[in-house]
């Protein structure tokens, strides 16, 4: 081609002398041209092309290619080839610039097709993220290793065209530098060994709510990436510590929970323990008039009634014999009100259990799970179930233990 234009330039008796030159600047014009027309095809008609279908594409998938800059990134490759292709017939007279030309459009080459598959990796996270399985399995680590890897093997393939040298030369010194690489990238090496491990045990998964008291961490997971987790707290802060701490700290994981449907109540009603008494005849029959345990008394009435008339108790005192007591019978009561609690689920444990009195009377443990796990629901849940139960200790002649207050106080004096 120079030569063409050398020989163009020569038949011009005032441009003989310079006929070299301006042929060699002419040549590498027409080159520029020539790439800088291939990259407008390519971008605004073929490129623009593919955009306008994918606008009128009923499928959203399509849109992450083009919103992660894959195709436009793919246009580069084109005028990066017509120079490659073409630039040793362009500049056929000069090889040293022609070698010079073949290699920069060699880097600028590699630097698109590097940039080109980072795109198509971002592209593939972000679909993978609109599977569910992407919850459980989060790849965002892979995804950073596997970029970390293909930047190295850039910059190597980069480094290798500029030295004019073989990839495996620069992959041999780096061999030898394997401590120092180790001792660099420590952090990014345990955080993506911590991140397989999390993953494939599936500990930990984007959306779960854990708690970690050791960095005050209460809150979602919202990102797992190769040296971090992300976790916005309750209080809308968010907290960031190392990937394998999850795996060297303890933490609660609330998942379980919520996979459940239910979530616990596990709360205690101290009883005054000198409210404490024998249920008399009185007593019974009032008790008898509760809807919810109506049943229940007339059942255990009879029971205790056929063990002490075969037992032969006196019944002239409460203690001889099997009773009931106000205290058992508020257990019962409570155990059937919970029952029949719309909100309370009846699959998981239903439990109202006595524990061991303590200088603040005895408690009584309400033991049994919600059947909706929202955190607002449960909260107004528990709230109602206990303003009944504290309210209703009072049908049994049963007093709440709490400490004195100054009113106690003020009432001796007087």
């Amino acid at each position: 081609m120079i030569s063409s234009f050398t020989a163009f330039f020569e038949k011009l008796p005032y441009l003989n002398g310079a006929a070299p030159y301006l042929a060699l600047a002419l040549a590498i014009t027409c080159l520029a041209a020539l790439a800088i027309l291939t990259n407008i095809i390519t971008k605004y008609m073929i490129v623009g092309a593919i955009r306008k279908i994918i606008a009128k594409s009923s499928s959203s998938r399509d849109d992450i290619l083009a919103r992660r800059k894959v195709f436009s990134r793919l246009s580069h490759l084109a005028p990066a080839l017509v120079v490659y292709a073409l630039g040793p017939q362009f500049l056929d007279g000069h090889p040293v610039i022609a070698n010079g030309v073949v290699t920069l459009s060699l880097i600028y080459l590699t630097i698109t097709c590097v940039l080109l598959i980072d795109g198509l990796i971002n592209a593939g996270e972000e679909l993978y993220r609109t599977y569910k399985v992407s919850r459980t399995f989060p790849i965002k680590s892979f995804v950073q290793v596997a970029k970390l890897t293909l930047y190295f093997l850039g910059f190597v393939a980069v480094l290798s065209l500029i030295m004019g040298e073989s990839p495996l030369t620069f992959f041999a010194g780096f061999g030898a530098l394997t401590a120092v690489l180790m001792l660099v990238f420590k952090d990014p090496i345990l955080g993506f060994v911590a991140g397989i491990q999390l993953s494939a045990n599936k500990m930990v998964a984007v959306g779960d709510w854990v708690e970690m008291p050791k960095y005050g961490v209460d809150g979602d997971v919202i990102e797992i990436a190769l040296t971090t987790v992300k976790i916005r707290n309750f209080d809308k802060t968010i907290t960031t510590i190392p990937t394998q701490s999850m795996i060297n700290d303890s933490f609660k994981n609330w998942r379980g929970m919520q996979e459940t449907g239910g979530r616990r109540i596990k709360r205690s009603v101290f009883i005054d323990v000198s409210s404490i008494k024998f249920c008399d005849t009185s007593m019974i029959e009032r008790f008898s008039k509760i809807h919810f345990i109506a049943d229940y008394i007339a059942d255990k009435d009879k029971e205790l009634a056929a063990f002490n008339d075969e037992a032969g108790a006196d019944a002239m005192s409460l203690i001889n014999g099997r009773r009931m007591t106000n205290v058992g019978t508020f257990r019962a009561y409570t155990e059937a009100y919970l029952r029949a609690h719309p909100k309370i689920s009846q699959d998981l444990t239903l439990l109202v259990r006595q524990l061991q009195p303590t200088e603040h009377g005895l408690p009584i443990e309400i033991y049994v799970f919600t059947n909706v796990t929202d955190w607002l629901q449960y909260e107004a849940i528990m709230a109602d179930i206990f303003d009944h139960i504290l309210a209703s200790a009072r049908e049994f002649d049963l007093s709440i233990y709490q400490n004195p207050t100054g009113s106690d106080f003020g009432k001796l004096a007087r």
